[in-house]
């Protein structure tokens, strides 16, 4: 089998393509003959080991993947040779074939490629925790979304209208801010880049408020972090909640003072730790992703698609703010 493996922490120009054996399953574990595998924020953090999970060395990178099962081990109950499924896997991801945990797959529904079932779980998933169980969303909702315009953003954007709320986009761009109308935004804001100082951090705070209208956003979706955090908060509604997805700006300071003027709540939502901690509620979860999907109120968009040997290139697309939806590396 061929994977594209980091040997060292670094960038994605430090990975190689190399042979290795074929994996064989122990017990309770398939074979996956990978077809797609998509990029997300974690696989950029984990080959510079800045991530919470660290996997031994060499490692390929890519979480989140799509295939077909060639081989079962010793107790597997429920599969067969041959089924299109889905995962997560948390590393390995980036390579032809893959040893998977027997639970951690999904069947891929009918009529669904392997691109798309390839970027479904990761992003979707984060977002069905963070605004079900963490935001608690319901029909008419401001939500204010950081971001917008990357895979998990784009996802967000999508999910907050299905579910009846008023969004409202954040992005860096005109072209960013077109995708988001065309998934649905209700309103757009579009952002510099930060640092800010005092002025900008208030001028970009105005630009929320103004958009969100008189009450504020009920929920603000951080997938940035950084110099956006702070102006964010600043617009949100009484009782809101400040929902904390991600950092790639950079961990943020938020006023703790705002919070007790504003009676909100800023919540972490670490849907990887969920997915462990609640394997019957990230299960319920998925299906209702599935009804989603196939009824036509979610599509996963794709920005591009990458072959194995460029998938250095993939993780570079991400890091560098690049990729408008999800990226994928299609396999085999």
């Amino acid at each position: 089998m061929k994977a594209l493996l980091s040997h060292a922490a670094g960038g994605p120009e430090t990975l190689v393509l190399d042979n290795l054996p074929d994996p064989v399953a122990g017990p309770g574990q398939v074979v996956v003959a990978i077809k797609a595998c998509s990029i997300n924020f974690p696989d950029a953090l984990m080959i510079r080991d800045l991530y919470q999970f660290r996997p031994a060395r060499p490692f390929a990178p890519g979480s989140e993947i799509a295939g077909v099962i060639t081989a079962l081990g010793e107790g597997v109950t429920g599969w067969a040779v041959g089924d299109r499924v889905i995962g997560l896997i948390g590393s390995g991801g980036l390579a032809t074939h893959a040893v998977v945990e027997q639970g951690r797959l999904f069947a891929l529904p009918d009529g669904v490629d392997y691109d798309t079932g390839a970027a479904l779980l990761m992003t979707y998933g984060t977002n069905y925790h963070g605004l079900v169980d963490r935001g608690h969303i319901k029909a008419g909702d401001v939500v204010l979304v950081l971001g917008a315009a990357g895979g998990v953003g784009l996802a967000a954007v999508e999910l907050a209208k299905a579910f009846g709320a008023r969004v409202i986009a954040a992005v860096s761009s005109e072209e960013k801010a077109a995708l988001v109308r065309e998934v649905g935004a209700d309103d757009v804001v579009i952002y510099g880049r930060g640092p800010f100082d005092k002025a900008q951090s208030k001028e970009l705070a105005d630009a929320f408020k103004t958009a969100c209208g008189p009450n504020g956003a009920n929920i603000i979706y951080d997938v940035v972090g950084g110099d956006y955090s702070e102006p964010a908060l600043r617009a949100i509604a009484w009782e809101g909640r400040f929902l904390v997805v991600g950092f790639p700006a950079g961990i943020a300071r938020l006023p703790l003072n705002l919070t007790l003027l504003k009676s909100c709540d800023v919540c972490g939502v670490f849907w990887g730790a969920f997915t462990a901690r609640e394997p019957a509620r990230f299960k319920a979860e998925v299906a209702d992703l599935f009804a989603m999907l196939t009824d036509g109120r979610i599509n996963p968009r794709i920005y591009a698609r990458y072959s194995l040997d460029r998938g250095a290139e993939a993780i570079a697309s991400l890091e560098n703010r690049q990729a408008v939806g999800k990226v994928v590396v299609e396999i085999g």
